[in-house]
Order: C-alpha cells, then sequence, then structure tokens
C-alpha cells in the first residue's frame, strides 16, 4: 500500500485543517492537478492510481496516531475530536484523461475546504509512486549510496547547517522514504532535525516541521475582507489560531514586493521568520534582511527557510551566504527523497477556486504559478501592483 496512514502527509496539512475547523468550516474549494513534467503519459496509469486512492479513502485514524497528535502542543483537543470521524471520500475525486494534451491527467478535487484539504500530499505520492514502479533503471541500493555521499558531504563542509525532509509528494516510494529517514540521522546526528512527512516522524520518534502553505493565503484572496487585505489578513488569522506557534510565513504567493509591503513591523515582530519557495534564494534573503533591518530589528533573531527544489550544493552555497547573518533552515524535497535512477516528476495539486471564485499564486519563478483564470491573475497583479506578464 502506497499510503497506510492518514498521517502519511506534510505537517502543514493538518496545521491548516485545525484552523480551517475552527475559522471557515464552511469553505468550498477546487484544486487542480498539473504535471510539469512534459511529455509524461499518466493515462496509462489511471486504473492503479484509482486503485490507491480507493485504498487511500478506506484509512481512518487510529487511536495511536491521534494521541501523538494530541501530544504536540498546538493541536487542539476538539480538533483530535473531529479527525476521530474522518474519512476522505472519493467523490471529490474526479479523473480523466485530458483532452487538450494526450497522456495528461484531468485531475480536480472540490468539496468542502476541510473535507477535501488532507487529498493533496498523498494523491500527490500516489501518481509519483505509480509511475516511478513503471519506469526501468530504479536501483535503491545505488541510491542509498548516493544519499549517504550527499549526507557525508553536507556533514563534512558545514557541520553547523541542518536540514529538513519536506519529500514526501515526489518520493520514489513509501518503502524509499521509511529507508532513508534513518539514515539522514545516522549519518548527519543532529544536523538533520525532522521531517515534514507525520507518520515518519510518529514512527522513528523525530519532530514534524511545518507551518502553512500556499492555499492557506491563496484561500483569503475570497475568505478576506478584500483582495488587497487578504495576505494581511491570512497572517492575522495564522497567529490567532497558533498564538506564536509555527511562525514561519510563507512569502511568495503573490510575489516578495507584495509580501514585503504587508509584512510590516508587527508581521515581523510577531512571526519567527519566512519561508523562500520561488526567485532566486540569495536576493530573497539580502531583501528579507534588509526589510528587518529597516524596522530595527535584529535579523539574527529571525529565521530564514529555504524550500525550492534544493539539492547539497544549493544548501552549501546559501548557508555560507547568510551565516553569521540570520538563522536558516533548509526543507530538502525531491532530491532527498527520489533520487534513485529515473528521473522525478514535477508534480503539484493547487488551491484554484474558493467560493466558487478564482485564487491564484503568483509566484517570483517563472512557470510556478497556477490558476485557472488569466482575467483574475491579471486583476491580483493589478491589486498588488505587480507588474503584468
Amino acid at each position: 500500500m502506497m499510503i497506510p496512514s492518514l498521517l502519511d502527509t506534510d505537517l502543514y496539512k493538518l496545521t491548516m485543517m485545525q484552523a480551517v475547523l475552527h475559522q471557515h468550516p464552511g469553505a468550498q474549494v477546487l484544486y487542480r492537478f498539473k504535471c510539469r513534467t512534459p511529455g509524461v503519459d499518466l493515462v496509462q496509469h489511471l486504473d492503479a492510481i484509482w486503485a490507491e486512492i480507493d485504498r487511500l479513502c478506506d484509512l481512518r485514524f487510529s487511536d495511536e496516531e491521534l494521541r501523538f497528535l494530541a501530544s504536540l502542543r498546538y493541536i487542539k483537543p476538539d480538533f483530535v475530536d473531529f479527525l476521530e470521524q474522518f474519512q476522505l471520500r472519493r467523490r471529490h475525486v474526479h479523473i480523466a484523461p485530458s483532452t487538450q494534451v494526450p497522456g495528461e491527467l484531468d485531475l480536480t478535487i472540490d468539496g468542502p475546504w476541510l473535507q477535501t484539504i488532507l487529498f493533496e500530499v498523498p494523491v500527490l505520492a500516489i501518481i509519483s509512486e505509480t509511475w516511478m514502479r513503471a519506469q526501468p533503471g530504479g536501483d535503491v541500493q545505488e541510491g542509498e549510496h548516493r544519499l549517504r555521499t550527499k549526507l557525508e558531504r553536507l556533514r563534512d563542509a558545514a557541520p553547523d547547517c541542518t536540514i529538513t525532509d519536506f519529500g514526501t509528494r515526489r518520493r520514489y516510494s513509501h518503502d524509499w522514504h521509511a529507508r532513508l529517514l534513518p539514515i539522514c540521522r545516522q549519518v548527519l546526528g543532529s544536523q538533520f532535525v525532522g521531517t515534514s512527512n507525520i507518520h515518519f516522524a510518529r514512527l522513528y520518534g523525530m519532530t514534524p516541521h511545518g507551518t502553512m502553505a500556499h492555499e492557506w493565503l491563496q484561500a483569503f484572496q475570497q475568505l478576506g475582507p478584500r483582495l488587497r487585505d487578504s495576505q494581511r489578513a491570512a497572517f492575522e488569522a495564522w497567529a490567532q489560531e497558533y498564538r506564536g506557534d509555527l511562525g514561519i510565513a510563507l512569502s511568495d504567493v503573490v510575489g516578495l514586493d507584495a509580501f514585503l509591503r504587508d509584512f510590516d513591523l508587527y508581521f515581523s515582530k510577531l512571526f519567527d521568520g519566512m519561508r523562500h519557495d520561488s526567485g532566486d534564494p540569495l536576493a530573497w534573503g539580502d531583501r528579507v534582511i534588509a526589510h528587518l533591518e529597516s524596522q530595527r530589528i535584529d535579523p539574527q533573531g529571525k529565521t530564514l527557510v529555504f524550500s525550492d527544489g534544493l539539492d547539497i550544493e544549493a544548501v552549501l552555497r546559501i548557508h555560507a551566504h547568510f551565516r553569521g547573518r540570520c538563522k536558516v533552515g533548509f526543507g530538502i524535497g525531491t532530491n532527498l527523497t527520489n533520487d534513485v535512477g529515473p528521473r522525478p516528476l514535477q508534480l503539484v495539486l493547487k488551491m484554484v477556486r474558493c467560493q466558487g471564485q478564482p485564487v491564484a499564486k503568483v509566484s517570483d519563478t517563472p512557470g510556478k504559478g497556477m490558476s485557472d483564470d488569466p482575467d483574475f491573475v491579471a486583476y491580483l497583479r493589478k491589486v498588488f501592483g505587480l507588474p503584468m506578464e
């Protein structure tokens, strides 16, 4: 079974889900899938993907899993009670061959945000593993050798640099994910600070990591008081929910310029740091540090988290650039969990509508934005003062 547990997902899906339960339990959303890797025929694997989704929809949270969640100080008792009865429903998932591009999937998930939010990560992991199983050249022994080599490189070159596993959604397989995490801990020791995957965090006694994802801020484009204030409304709602916990703000939903305009002295003091997920990481960090300094905030008291397509060499370069200037953290995804031979797929499943209206991510990296309404994207750019494409 590719997904053995509803905890086999990223922590931020559960933390966002708790906030949705408390603040917007009636919100309706639509997610849309995209494979950014060209020339991939996923339609031939459609039956296998459906079979795994059916298994996913049979899962329930176990008593042991609920007790683990309850042990996390930011998870509240009423949310644990809600999860005790929770089950994903197949009726919210729609998959068919694309009528536009041969081999592509037209995959959407729609329904109540509270009932659909947990689909994203396991569905992507299912598609990734289904594809990988059919590819020649996969060799976990060679993958382990490469893994150890890159970890030893990090350990020897920067013993003060820490990393986290962020690789659930595009992993080679569940079994490989289970195998590599103890290796990371063995080779790196305290330099390996945990995983975004709650299932493995529970099994291996690791710290689960995560705060918010793009969809939290995107949803507020239709849930907030007005579009221009949506980003501030999302950060304020998050702060009210977690009261100082989970204090890393995501910066690239409407671009860095708009983020820095909204992230004023109040939010800069309130949050522990910011996460980079698109654009040049060195330029991003320099601008964030300058922004903090302009508000007379010592950057050395804040954490900059980098998570955009990292490999070990990128981690070392970024770490060296910011050493002594601020605290840094690194979330490594595909390069950690899917480097065993075949080319990994670039898969995303993004929210594109909330309350029946369009929402969008406008990325600092060309090609990473996603929306199904170009007119809304143009309006969003105008409202936030972004250049038109």
